[in-house]
């Protein structure tokens, strides 16, 4: 299982390794590893079809509870299976999609890490583990919805993504913590059992918002969706694989999982019945009114994930069952229509639908390909489509509100009828013109993929038997109930009308509704009322702040910046001690003053002051070096000559560099700032003033000597140095001291090359 999970992150790393493209005989062949995965998860579904539930446990960071568990179950399997069935049509239809391209090598390696971070999501038995795969999924989405990184529309598209997915993504992880703190475990096999700890929880309400958080930015859910319209600028396999079967799937599949351990409550079915009512009849509207093919796809994907949310909130044995079943008829209609598309933009030049018609006649297995998806897509029988739908109106007619729910999503299903038609029959029908005509042979590697999802969908759809027992091992876990076997042929009954009635209205208004750029402009009117406009102006009221912060804070002035952060450690560290501190400052406990201390000190002072004054950096210079060797007679006066020594070598070392870098600078500016000065004199004196009471407190606390006196009884034992500092320095904090090497050797390394830079400028 570890292998069949991270098989798609190893093959990414060596194409990333690979110097040449991949060439158009070798590229096809990646696609052999979805397909050994297919097979693999293929092999699993029998012991799933019988009942058992597999689990693999690897050992990762016990301490932390992070181990790489997996679990294979009906749920699993069958997201499994998606992930890498249609991941073996993605990967054989881009070999030609993507022929020739330069960074061809980079798409498949970024295609392989989705694929396998989507696998881990799935799969993974554990609440780290599924973030971890959580986040890869969506830095893997982040690389392929920008890949074509050249295009500034791209690049927005992607870090609109990333930055809606990722922040949804942190609301997940503190969700799942929580969930994980509370239940003692973060194995979701063994939360099971705590469901009821966890719904009566004071934080269970805060825990369904940072999980709803993250489960609808991913699924794009109203009013997060907008992110997925604008990641249609990735290329069509893209869109095909994460924006139809897998990616807009991950919070369905987070929705499901968590169902029988979150689920149940009037707060989780409230949550998701409005959130996915309104997101279903908000995209299902604007489908209909967009142009561009990809765009009618994307925003029938929002509507088709709102629907499966609606679903989950239903909460029924039989929603649950329909939600399941469409989650697979979506994925094959969906995929194929995004290839479809892919394949029309790759041989007109143009996926508007206002200027497509009559590519029947030169693509007629495609034109074959569309039908099918579109028939599915609209619930025609014998496809896997009707049967799909008919659950669906089988799971709102029961239970309260059944007629608005059977009314809400019997609008929703005319809608998308029609935007199936328009994605996949629209473009091939009408008369044949002349400008779409090209002389580009059309690759068998791109016609066939979506023709198979086509033909899977009419065959699942007249033996939908098949699907019988593995719909059953999904849904029996999350919900119980009566059995619902799939059926073609389920009576003459409320459900058939229903059903017949919306497939009536989805073909009358396909042939009434004529897509035009004056009803996309009348719909673009609205969009500063969209959540999208909405959240542009919050991004960039907070760009505003920030501009506004980082002129403050950061504006390129080292004496504002160590102002700044004077001033913070005065203000927190001056707070503490005014706040917890009880002062008790002795004065009798101090030794009788020297008169050579004196002396020292004055000459301090003094050197101080010069330093202060000096329009000379020679001076200021100079006068710093002083004030290091005062110290160092300080030193010597309280009995510490070794640290006098290593004061006085590296005071002098530092002088000598001083002098040396900044000699040739000019003088310091004369300024007259006299409240300048005033405020650093004042902010210097408080530094002063605070370290003084610290330490002057200091001699008023006990002294805890263990330390001192472990080093001192181990010194020599243990290190064999007599000296204990030199001894403490170098082998009980020898690791600090080679950092502190390691960073002046840097920094060593960064002035050296400064001086090379300047010293050939001279040349």
């Amino acid at each position: 299982m570890i292998i069949a999970v991270l098989s798609g992150f190893l093959v990414a790393i060596l194409l990333l390794c690979l110097t040449k493209p991949l060439s158009i005989r070798v590229s096809p062949l990646l696609s052999l590893l979805p397909a050994g995965l297919f097979s693999y998860f293929l092999l699993l579904l029998s012991s799933v079809l019988s009942g058992q539930t597999l689990f693999y446990n690897y050992f990762w960071v016990p301490s932390m509870e992070i181990n790489l568990q997996f679990k294979v179950d009906g749920l699993s399997v069958l997201f499994a299976m998606l992930i890498t069935g249609i991941g073996f049509l993605i990967f054989i239809y881009s070999s030609a999609y993507m022929k020739g391209h330069q960074y061809i090598n980079r798409f498949y390696a970024y295609l392989s890490m989705f694929m396998a971070s989507m696998l881990g999501l799935v799969l993974a038995d554990n609440l780290l583990l599924l973030f971890i795969f959580w986040e890869l999924t969506a830095i893997s989405s982040f690389f392929l919805i920008g890949f074509n990184n050249s295009s500034a529309a791209s690049r927005r598209s992607s870090l609109v993504a990333w930055g809606i997915t990722a922040g949804g993504g942190f609301f997940l992880m503190a969700g799942l913590i929580f969930i994980g703190s509370i239940t003692g475990t973060y194995s979701i096999q063994e939360m099971l059992g705590s469901s009821d700890v966890l719904k009566n929880h004071p934080l269970y309400g805060l825990i369904l918002f940072l999980f709803f958080m993250g489960a609808f930015t991913k699924s794009a859910q109203f009013p997060f969706h907008f992110w997925l319209p604008g990641a249609m600028k990735a290329p069509t396999p893209v869109s095909a694989y994460l924006h139809s079967a897998t990616m807009v799937k991950a919070g369905i599949y987070l929705i499901a999982r968590f169902t029988p351990i979150l689920g149940g409550t009037v707060y989780w079915n409230t949550t998701l019945l409005t959130i996915g009512g309104v997101t279903m009849l908000y995209a299902a509207y604007h489908s209909i009114f967009r142009i561009d093919m990809k765009s009618v796809l994307a925003y029938s994907t929002i509507s088709a994930l709102g629907i499966l949310v609606f679903l989950f909130g239903l909460g029924t044995h039989a929603a649950f069952t329909a939600a399941i079943v469409f989650i697979l008829v979506h994925a094959l209609y969906k995929a194929g229509l995004f290839l479809i598309t892919g394949v029309i933009d790759y041989q007109t030049g143009t996926r508007d639908l206002t200027k497509l018609s009559g590519l029947r006649f030169t693509m007629p297995l495609l034109a074959v390909a569309g039908l099918l998806a579109a028939l599915s897509s609209a619930g025609i029988p014998l496809t896997f489509g009707f049967i799909g739908k008919d659950l669906i109106y089988e799971a709102t007619l029961t239970g309260s509100y059944s007629s608005v729910f059977t009314f809400c999503a019997f609008l929703v299903n005319v809608l998308l009828a029609c935007a199936g038609y328009l994605a996949g029959i629209k473009p091939f029908v009408g008369r044949r013109l002349a400008e779409l005509e090209t002389e580009r042979p059309l690759s068998v590697l791109m016609w066939l993929p979506p023709l198979l999802l086509g033909v899977l969908g009419l065959l699942f759809g007249c033996f939908p038997g098949f699907m019988n027992e593995m719909i059953q091992q999904i849904i029996l876990p999350m919900q119980q109930g009566e059995r619902i076997s799939l059926k073609i042929w389920h009576g003459f009954n409320t459900v058939l009308i229903i059903s017949l009635v919306t497939i009536l209205l989805g073909i009358v208004l396909f042939f009434v509704w004529k897509p035009s750029r004056i009803k996309m402009d009348f719909i673009t009117k609205l969009e500063h009322l969209s959540p999208e406009s909405i959240a542009n102006t919050i991004t960039r009221g907070f760009k505003n702040i920030a501009g506004r912060y980082t002129l403050f804070m950061h504006n390129d002035y080292l004496r504002s910046y160590l102002r700044k952060i004077t001033l913070f450690f005065v203000c927190l560290i001056g707070y503490y001690l005014i706040k917890n501190v009880h002062l008790q400052i002795n004065l009798d406990n101090l030794t009788a003053i020297k008169i050579y201390e004196v002396v020292v000190f004055l000459i301090m002072v003094a050197a101080v002051i010069t330093v202060i004054v000096s329009p000379s950096r020679l001076i200021a210079i100079i006068g710093t070096g002083v004030v290091g060797y005062c110290i160092c007679l300080i030193f010597v006066f309280f009995g510490a000559p070794d640290l006098a020594m290593t004061q006085f070598t590296i005071d002098t070392l530092t002088t000598v560099l001083f002098v040396l870098v900044l000699l040739k600078l000019p003088s310091f500016l004369n300024t007259k700032d006299t409240l300048a000065r005033t405020k650093d004199g004042i902010l210097a004196a408080l530094v002063g003033l605070i370290i003084s009471v610290i330490a002057l407190q200091v001699l008023n606390e006990p002294t805890d000597k263990t330390v001192s006196m472990f080093y001192a009884d181990n010194a020599y034992l243990l290190a064999k140095g007599k000296n204990v500092v030199n001894v403490i320095l170098v082998d009980f904090r020898g690791y600090d001291t080679f950092v502190e090497i390691t960073v002046l050797t840097i920094a060593a390394i960064g002035v050296f090359g400064m001086l090379k830079i300047r010293s050939s400028e001279i040349e």
